[in-house]
């Protein structure tokens, strides 16, 4: 089991996204994500959305809103990945080059144009909403079969 967060960074109607391709062996290459990664020990899923986001973007976050959790079985072929998805509206900084690829303002209108994961276009509207939601995103290898949700 993989534990993770899954980010996106708001501003003026946009969306900082960040284009996976610079990683050697990244499952994600090619896909627009938002920001996020893997839990280190003893981490909060606070704490891990905020070290991620400095670490991928160079910004500095306080109060990263957690919006829901999507449990992804088997999402790479080997584990399911617990993710914790957050908004951010409150950062400071300036952007870096990033490790993991490019970073974009994306509209928020032209966000599911991009080459997401096809689950990330359905997730992506509840972001806005002010319901906490509980899903699992069923993919076989990297092709989407189905979900389902609760919202609180």
């Amino acid at each position: 089991m993989k534990l993770a967060t899954l980010c996106y960074i708001k501003k003026d109607g946009k969306t900082l996204m960040l284009y996976r391709n610079k990683k050697e062996n990244d499952y994600h290459e090619g896909k627009w994500n938002g920001i996020g990664g893997k839990f280190e020990l003893s981490e909060t899923p606070e704490e891990c959305a905020i070290r991620e986001i400095k670490e991928e973007t160079g910004l500095s976050v306080k109060d990263p809103e957690l919006k829901g959790m999507i449990t992804f079985p088997l999402f790479d072929g080997k584990d399911d990945w617990y993710v914790f998805l957050f908004v951010v509206n409150n950062f400071s900084g300036e952007l870096i080059d990033s490790p993991e690829g490019k970073l974009e303002w994306i509209p928020d209108d032209k966000i599911t144009e991009l080459n997401l994961w096809d689950g990330d276009k359905i997730f992506l509207e509840w972001l806005n909403q002010n319901k906490f939601f509980s899903a699992k995103f069923n993919y076989e290898g990297k092709n989407f079969k189905d979900y389902t949700v609760n919202f609180y």
